[in-house]
């Protein structure tokens, strides 16, 4: 009886500690690892005298069945993670572009949560979309879809239910239509620039286009990005919304 009810422990504690791994904030690496310990072990106190006394979906016996399960923990908290990660990771993108088109793509910066050199312009799409993530209470919403998660999926239960593997493309697809709807302003502000330019060049070769073009460039997509940044929260709102929504959905049909 204790030993079952310990592996359910442990299931619950794989499925949050996953989330606490790869979900935004929660994984961000300026908070330290104790206070996501402390926080994991506290959300865990918290639901575990509510799932872990209920049936699994399968009782795990022996070492592959119980693998098998922990894994489907591990993925199923990944998933979630993962949903609100895309907005993020589609914020990186978008400010990757809209560097390229600045001439800062050699000015890097170590990412200290991927660990990869990213554009100073990314580094800041990032900050605001992680400000715009906790204004909204995104993180709260994170934390309730894993408490709704026990209820629509059972300890190990992933592993015996089939996936959509559709919405998960879906969820990832969203990655690339944020930082295509964040980048696009800025990328025609600079393309009229560069269209100008060109036009001046062609009509007086003997304007200092480099000097004018890339200062003039600059300038202008600083002001129509800085601009931009108040329309902002209701796009990241929308796209939190709808990567949540997709993934109750998924879960749903999981079940």
């Amino acid at each position: 009886m204790i030993e079952a009810y310990l592996g359910r422990a442990i299931l619950v504690g794989l499925r949050i500690g996953a989330l606490m791994t790869f979900a935004p904030f929660f994984s961000n690496a300026a908070l330290p690892i104790r206070i996501k310990a402390v926080l994991t072990v506290l959300l865990v106190l918290l639901l575990l005298p509510v799932y872990a006394a209920g049936s699994m979906a399968q009782p795990a016996e022996g070492i592959a069945s119980w693998t098998a399960a922990a894994l489907a923990e591990i993925a199923l908290g990944w998933m979630i993670g993962f949903a609100i990660q895309f907005v993020f990771d589609g914020m990186i993108l978008a400010g990757q572009i809209i560097g390229f088109q600045f001439g800062f793509s050699l000015v890097n910066v170590l990412d200290p949560n991927s660990q990869v050199e990213i554009t100073v312009i990314s580094t800041f799409h990032e900050l605001i979309a992680l400000l715009i993530f906790l204004q909204m209470g995104v993180h709260r919403w994170l934390l309730r879809v894993m408490d709704a998660s026990f209820q629509m999926i059972p300890l190990g239960g992933l592993s015996h239910m089939p996936v959509n593997g559709g919405m998960l493309l879906r969820l990832a697809g969203a990655m690339w239509l944020i930082g295509a709807e964040v980048a696009f302003p800025v990328i025609v502000a600079t393309l009229v620039v560069d269209l100008t330019i060109g036009f001046v060049t062609k009509a007086s070769p003997q304007f200092p286009a480099l000097f004018f073009g890339i200062s003039v460039k600059v300038l202008l997509g600083l002001a129509v990005l800085f601009g931009a940044v108040a329309y902002w929260p209701a796009i990241l709102e929308r796209h939190f919304y709808h990567a949540l929504t997709h993934l109750e959905s998924l879960l749903a049909i999981a079940r």
